[in-house]
């Protein structure tokens, strides 16, 4: 008789410093548990042990876009199939504890079972430097936003030498006419505010800088990524990226566009029972995905007449337009997974 060697699925609950490795045979005996450090040479020795066992067919992960970010990428390039494993089970967690060894255990079982059946994203070309951009940019965009609240609130509040100036002007008016102010060394409010008043304007200014020179970057890169997407109507560089990151390097793991529109929170959820049928709104996925299906409607609603007409259709069958709206996102998030790079990403 010829001994068969066992097929090894292995789980993995990742933290900054160390991960926690459990594998299992293909019937589900557990193998064993381990500890490694979060370096490159922890990965190796990772997947070495994982491989003692035998042929390594499935290796589950929690956290594969934070934690585990480095191991993913690590499994990848070894040719490992890594999927995404959710935190386990609240109830769960209540009626046996909190271990890491045993959310390693799980986030196997849950590989091993199916339960865990989404590909991991590969975050290794140029959606994830799109989305380290993105980061950068969105963080200054807040930082700004914030600046120019600080002074609309300082200016209407301010002394009236400073507000009679200010508060009739437009904002790149009024960011020049502050930041160009020299209060001097005196210690009076008005001076003071003066002296406030330029330090914001000087770093929203900063920060207006700081957003354009991320925008030479991103642009061209989202252009070379997305031709089709970014040509499509009402899809500009900023909705294009948020949807490429949401797709992430590797969209052939969206198993069809369905998958991707319940990835972008735009699918229906059954919430049928009994003998009543109905839907209810889908409020998980990726918001910033979502969000930029809801301008992309916007945006056609004033440059599409076969949108606007849709739109009014809807409402005159009985629907708000917010409920229209949700439809079209639907819609177009259809239209964007026939446009993703799914050729030029997996090549």
């Amino acid at each position: 008789m010829t001994t068969l060697a066992r097929s090894v699925t292995g789980g993995v609950d990742t933290h900054l410093d160390v991960h926690v490795a459990a594998a299992l045979d293909e019937k589900g005996t557990l193998l064993g548990v381990e500890y490694f450090e979060t370096t490159r040479a922890g990965y190796k020795k990772l997947l070495a042990w994982f491989e003692n066992f035998g042929p390594v067919v499935l290796v589950g992960v929690e956290g594969t876009s934070s934690y585990g970010a480095g191991l993913t990428r690590h499994l990848h390039a070894e040719g490992v199939a890594v999927v995404e494993v959710d935190r386990p089970n609240r109830q769960r967690r209540r009626r046996k504890g909190k271990s890491d060894p045993e959310d390693a255990i799980s986030a196997a079982r849950a590989a091993c079972s199916g339960d865990a059946s989404g590909a991991a994203k590969t975050q290794d070309g140029n959606v994830e430097a799109i989305r380290v951009i993105r980061l950068a940019r969105l963080s200054a965009r807040r930082s700004r936003t914030l600046a120019l609240n600080q002074m609309r609130s300082l200016i209407s509040t301010a002394p009236d030498p400073v507000r009679d100036e200010l508060r009739h002007l437009s904002v790149p008016r009024m960011l020049e006419r502050a930041a160009s102010y020299r209060p001097g060394t005196k210690t009076d409010l008005v001076s003071l505010t003066k002296w406030t008043l330029r330090t914001l304007a000087r770093r929203a200014i900063a920060l207006e800088n700081e957003i354009k020179s991320l925008d030479d970057i991103l642009k061209p890169l989202v252009v070379e990524t997305a031709p089709k997407l970014v040509s499509a109507l009402g899809i500009g560089t900023d909705s294009a990226a948020a949807l490429l990151v949401a797709a992430g390097d590797n969209p052939h793991r969206l198993r069809s566009e369905a998958a991707f529109a319940h990835l972008c929170g735009t699918s229906p959820i059954d919430a049928s029972s009994g003998k009543h049928e109905r839907h209810r709104l889908n409020r998980t996925g990726d918001r910033q995905a979502n969000s930029a299906l809801w301008h992309i409607v916007i945006t056609r609603m004033v440059y599409d007449a076969r949108t606007t007409a849709y739109i009014e259709r809807r409402m005159k069958e009985g629907l708000t337009k917010k409920e229209a709206f949700r439809c079209l996102k639907r819609y177009i998030a259809r239209e964007v997974y026939g446009l993703l790079p799914m050729d030029r990403l997996t090549a």
